[in-house]
């Protein structure tokens, strides 16, 4: 089925859109939706739902950091408190506010305030690209790229019309059979609020990919496709068209981490995920990401994870099922 065309509201509506709730009230009724939605599902959060890239997550703060590779997301906090490191640089938010990611990189998150009473909530809504271009190329009014923009993660307050959005998405859910057909209208609406708040022109400049990143972000990709093969940066930045110097530089500004270090993460990551799902052992697992020294692999499991492979697997096993 093709994806219905972008819709976009009259600018005279956006100019003049009130919505008739206010925050607090919008926010009360998002908890009561996730609320009733966690208390039908079977299993432990994160719940992945129905609708492609729309996740629901109820937790207390968290024993140990959870490590991830991140997708381009808005993830919004309803209830509770998290933070989120990519490389050395972290990130605090709580109810009310988003961290906005716009590459896939990897990085560790931790619940930091929640409780049995008033557990953490929080609602992840992964970003189409495809939807976000085409509500760009529509607007009257296209925000200026904002080309000093650099990272590739940030927190922002929300708004009604992004709180509106995460509560009718949820509330959708109680009607699968209309998620193929609203759900992307509701996307191309989430894109419509991201692109023409006040920090358009720094989604539009790396999210929609900019030509000042979009070398690098193609580099990356390879990077991400190829974790496992010995890729010089020098190759690298001859894909991004960049000395390796420049190459470095632009990589690190973006994801807060080196090239090596991603991709040590992406290994990992892919190697703890095969361990855990009884795919591989430590020594397969090594040889598997593209790890030729086993006391190198160990090294740096532990380093990343805090614990030796066998016994981070064990431990990581528990946490799931507490």
């Amino acid at each position: 089925m093709p994806k219905p065309s972008c819709l976009l509201p009259d600018p005279a509506f956006v100019a003049n859109f009130h919505p008739m709730n206010s925050d607090a009230t919008q926010m009360t009724a998002l908890v009561d939706a996730i609320n009733r939605y966690t208390a039908r599902q079977q299993g432990e959060s994160p719940f992945y739902t129905e609708a492609e890239g729309l996740i629901v997550l109820r937790a207390l703060p968290d024993r140990h950091p959870t490590h991830l590779v991140h997708k381009p997301a808005l993830c919004i906090v309803v209830q509770g408190a998290k933070w989120t490191t990519f490389g050395s640089r972290r990130l605090e938010y709580r109810a009310g506010q988003a961290m906005v990611v716009s590459l896939e990189m990897p990085g560790s998150s931790q619940v930091m305030e929640g409780s049995k009473a008033l557990p953490y909530l929080s609602v992840v809504i992964e970003l189409d690209q495809a939807a976000m271009r085409e509500v760009l190329a529509g607007l009257p009014s296209p925000p200026v790229a904002d080309v000093a923009a650099r990272d590739s993660a940030f927190v922002m307050p929300l708004g009604d019309a992004l709180i509106d959005c995460a509560l009718r998405a949820i509330r959708l859910l109680d009607t699968p059979e209309a998620i193929p057909v609203l759900y992307p209208l509701l996307m191309r609406e989430i894109c419509f609020w991201l692109l023409s708040g006040p920090h358009g022109g720094r989604i539009a400049q790396i999210i929609v990919g900019g030509p000042r990143h979009q070398g690098v972000v193609e580099a990356m990709h390879v990077l991400r496709e190829r974790f496992a093969q010995s890729i010089s940066i020098e190759e690298l930045a001859a894909l991004a068209k960049l000395s390796p110097s420049a190459f470095h530089h632009k990589f690190k500004a973006l994801t807060s981490v080196t090239p090596l270090q991603y991709q040590k993460q992406i290994r990992l990551l892919e190697a703890r995920r095969l361990m855990a799902a009884g795919e591989a052992n430590v020594q397969s697992a090594a040889v598997r990401v593209g790890y030729e020294s086993a006391s190198q692999f160990n090294r740096e499991y532990v380093r990343m994870f805090g614990a030796p492979p066998k016994r981070d697997i064990l431990e990581f096993g528990q946490v799931r099922d507490a």
